[in-house]
């Protein structure tokens, strides 16, 4: 009886190879995406049966939707792949500046549908894309987004306990090349937005390769960058705690744990500096810590800026979700700060403490754009010294991989 389960076990593993290799030699025929000498991109896709063939990607001109909660918001553009021989589906853009692209195929009212013949995929909360990489020449955004033959830092899953939130956590750190002979280094804590989790900078952002080819080129300093879970009632990414492998969302949208947490993150925030220095060899000090985030990731770094002035030097906002704990959801961000009894003494006391530079990064179509500008005309009446860039584009990786890359050359110099 165990010889005849064995048996049934070993043709069930070869079916199982036998479908991957089928897999493997029939996608070998079709590569896709291609990127040709001259700039552009060829996308192949063998669907014989396909009627309609549609890619679409932020490398295509954004179209405007509205997103209920969102308003009125940029989304990746559409365009049609033509049918050739064999069943084989083709369009080639044009030239495409240095970067990293997202996109996906819809197939026949189908969307989302990923590339077959690629096998790099990202997932960004909910949404699974197929990425690749355009670069021209050295330093620019593709090489700086991509694996170079440069020295790499360490990317470590790390659990930390939180007496705050009274759980066990996870965090993303990455330590630069060199830390294992010595040494100590500044800190960079680096927060992610709504839905995300604890692997989204190393992944979506590239955070990892950004400073892995900045410090090779001596445009950053070798430093430790911490990438905590922003979600204060869960432990880790999904699947990757006990909750097991529910539905990410916004708040308590999904399937994840719906109760309350305990406390916030700015709340918790110095559970995770306290094990960072203990733990690692760092430079305890204010000139040693910088703090930036996207999105919520910047709302919680705005936020700690006004609760521990002096404990960080260097501040980011990526897109910011700019929220005061006194305010409503439906005020805006100036009514907010007018009505808010402790933000003018909390601002007054942060920029009294300093701090070698607060930044700002915002795009000029992000739903988000407004609070900022709130932000800065209060700041500026007050005479605030701060940092602010603005780019083209809405609340998209592809400003805060740019946010992350300016933010990285300003601190701890």
């Amino acid at each position: 009886m165990k010889r005849i389960i064995l048996m049934m076990a070993l043709a069930a593993m070869c079916c199982i190879s036998a479908t991957a290799q089928e897999k493997l030699f029939n996608s070998a025929n079709v590569q896709s995406p291609v990127v040709n000498p001259d700039g552009t991109v060829t996308f192949n896709l063998f669907a014989p049966k396909a009627v309609k063939v549609e890619v679409t990607g932020d490398f295509l001109p954004p179209r405007t939707i509205e997103v209920p909660g969102r308003g009125m918001v940029d989304a990746p553009g559409v365009a049609a792949l033509t049918e050739g021989s064999g069943g084989v589906w083709t369009y080639t853009t044009g030239k495409l500046a240095p970067e990293l692209y997202s996109y996906t195929f819809n197939i026949d009212g189908m969307t989302g549908v990923k590339d077959p013949a690629n096998i790099y995929v990202n997932r960004d909360i909910v949404s699974f894309t197929n990425i690749f990489i355009v670069s021209e020449q050295k330093g620019d955004k593709g090489d700086l987004y991509r694996v170079n033959e440069v020295p790499h830092g360490n990317l470590s899953k790390v659990w930390y306990n939180s007496p705050t939130l009274k759980m066990q956590r996870r965090m993303t750190i990455y330590t630069p090349p060199g830390y294992d002979k010595g040494g100590k280094y500044p800190v960079l804590y680096l927060l992610h937005g709504a839905g995300g989790d604890e692997n989204a900078w190393s992944e979506l952002g590239r955070a990892a390769q950004i400073l892995d080819n900045l410090i090779a080129t001596g445009k950053a300093k070798p430093m430790i960058v911490v990438m905590p879970n922003g979600n204060p009632n869960c432990q880790a990414a999904p699947g990757e705690w006990s909750w097991g492998m529910y539905t990410p969302g916004f708040g308590n949208s999904g399937t994840g744990p719906k109760e309350p947490a305990v406390a916030t993150i700015p709340a918790s925030f110095m559970d995770i500096v306290n094990y960072v220095d203990a733990n690692y060899r760092t430079v305890k000090k204010r000139e040693g810590r910088a703090v930036c985030g996207l999105s919520m990731g910047g709302g919680h770094t705005f936020a700690i800026s006004l609760t521990y002035p002096k404990t960080f030097d260097y501040y980011g906002l990526f897109s910011a979700g700019l929220h005061l704990s006194t305010g409503s959801r439906n005020q805006s961000f100036a009514e907010q700060i007018k009505n808010d009894p402790d933000f003018a003494q909390q601002s007054a006391r942060l920029f009294a403490s300093k701090p070698k530079l607060y930044w700002m990064g915002m795009g000029k179509t992000d739903f988000l754009y407004q609070s900022t500008v709130d932000l800065r005309n209060y700041w500026d009446s007050k005479g605030y010294k701060y940092e602010y860039v603005e780019t083209d584009g809405g609340h998209i990786w592809r400003n805060w991989r740019i946010y992350l890359t300016m933010f990285a050359q300003k601190i701890f110099k």
